[in-house]
C-alpha cells in the first residue's frame, strides 16, 4: 500500500486512472446495442443490468452505464424520453432511448 501524504487528495488519482483505463467507445457501442433492442427505452440501471446478462460487465451497478449514457446525451445520441418508477429502488427515475434523427 502507497502511504497518503499530508494533503494529498488520494481519490483523485485513483478516480482519474479509473476512468482513462475505461474503453468508452466499446462502452457507448454496447449501450447503443442494448437500447437499439429495446426501443421502449430502459433506464441506466437496466441497462447495467443487460450490461451483465451480456457478459459486457462483472456486475449490475447502475455506474456502469450512467456516465456513458449521460455522455452519449451531449454527443446528440441518446435522450431521455419519459420516467418510471424503477423496479429495483423503487423510485422515479429517467428513461433513455436512442435519440430518433
Amino acid at each position: 500500500m502507497e502511504k497518503r501524504q499530508a494533503g494529498e487528495y488520494t481519490t483523485y488519482d485513483t478516480r482519474g486512472e479509473s476512468h482513462e483505463k475505461t474503453d468508452k467507445n466499446r462502452r457507448y457501442k454496447e449501450i447503443l446495442g442494448i437500447l437499439r433492442e429495446h426501443p421502449e427505452g430502459l433506464t441506466a440501471k437496466e441497462v447495467a443490468v443487460w450490461m451483465h446478462k451480456l457478459k459486457y460487465a462483472r456486475s449490475t451497478e447502475r455506474n456502469l452505464s450512467s456516465p456513458r449514457i449521460t455522455e452519449l446525451m451531449d454527443q446528440g445520441k441518446v435522450e431521455p424520453i419519459g420516467k418510471k418508477v424503477c423496479q429495483y429502488t423503487g423510485r422515479k427515475v429517467a428513461v433513455f432511448a436512442i435519440r430518433e434523427e
